[in-house]
């Protein structure tokens, strides 16, 4: 759920290049979607379908809001993991360390993987056995809005483009006309190591055929590559969540429950609930 605001002549431009909305399925998350809607920290997005929900004014909204009051430390990579005599050593990628009582792996099932393969080689084997589909991302700004009145298409998996989306569509948003195209995980898989600028003059070829016109001239152009953007889902059905007592050690993910929002906040929870049961819940799955 990530967003890139991008300075253009026209304005900051903002691009919502990770999850593009989410629904809702299960009870509890719709309390806490409940719950959100009556803070502003999301809205309904209509141009994406019944039930299609995003942040507002960015699709990380909803995190911040739920980091509020913690002690939150962005875009600091952890390196390793080691153990201590208190529980878990941190190492941070700029060589400091932290000290933790409990350790909690919420990454991409790639990343728990290699992350715990020396110190839990049993959580990194069922994280090893979801792998992810990649996703390129281009970003798009324009300094007048295209000539179209869809706000959101949508490919298929093998397509050049899978996704593309008017930002300013949704609510909240202010800024120029700007556009997120995605790539199908096939095309992303093919071209994973392409170069980005090459990656979003060649989604932009493939978003101008299928619009049927020539687009204007871009104020503002760019790629990301999600590695690790959809996730898989492991083959042992109904864990949700890892935790070990013992060790203090717990995993989480939507690739434990299913490739959604709504699964990384339900995965999130189980974890949290088995956490404060205490020793009652050490060894269980």
């Amino acid at each position: 759920m990530s967003t890139r605001r991008v300075p253009t002549l026209a304005g900051e431009a903002s691009f919502d290049h990770g999850a593009q909305y989410f629904t809702v399925r299960d009870a509890a998350f719709r309390a806490r979607v409940d719950d959100w809607l009556a803070r502003g920290a999301v809205a309904p997005w209509p141009a994406a379908g019944e039930g299609a929900y995003v942040g507002v004014p960015a699709m990380n909204a909803p995190i911040r809001q739920m980091a509020e009051g913690q002690s939150a430390r962005w875009a600091t990579p952890v390196t390793r993991l080691e153990r201590s005599s208190a529980g878990w050593r941190l190492v941070l990628g700029a060589g400091e360390s932290i000290v933790v009582d409990i350790a909690v792996v919420a990454t991409p099932a790639e990343q728990a993987a290699a992350l715990l393969a020396s110190v839990a080689p049993d959580f990194a084997g069922r994280a090893a056995s979801a792998p992810s589909a990649p996703c390129w991302t281009a970003m798009l700004a324009f300094a007048e809005t295209l000539p179209t009145a869809v706000d959101c298409l949508e490919g298929g998996e093998a397509d050049i483009l899978g996704w593309a989306a008017r930002n300013r569509s949704k609510p909240g948003r202010t800024g120029p006309e700007a556009w997120v195209l995605q790539a199908g995980p096939d095309w992303s898989r093919r071209h994973l190591e392409a170069d980005a600028e090459w990656v979003a003059l060649a989604l932009s070829a493939a978003f101008s055929q299928w619009l049927g016109l020539a687009l204007p001239a871009t104020i503002s152009r760019g790629a990301h590559r999600w590695r690790y953007a959809r996730a898989g889902v492991e083959s042992v059905e109904g864990s949700g969540a890892l935790w070990d007592a013992d060790r203090r050690l717990g995993l989480c993910g939507d690739w434990l429950v299913g490739a959604r929002v709504e699964g990384a906040w339900m995965s999130g929870t189980l974890l949290a609930g088995r956490i404060a049961a205490g020793p009652r819940e050490a060894g269980a799955p």
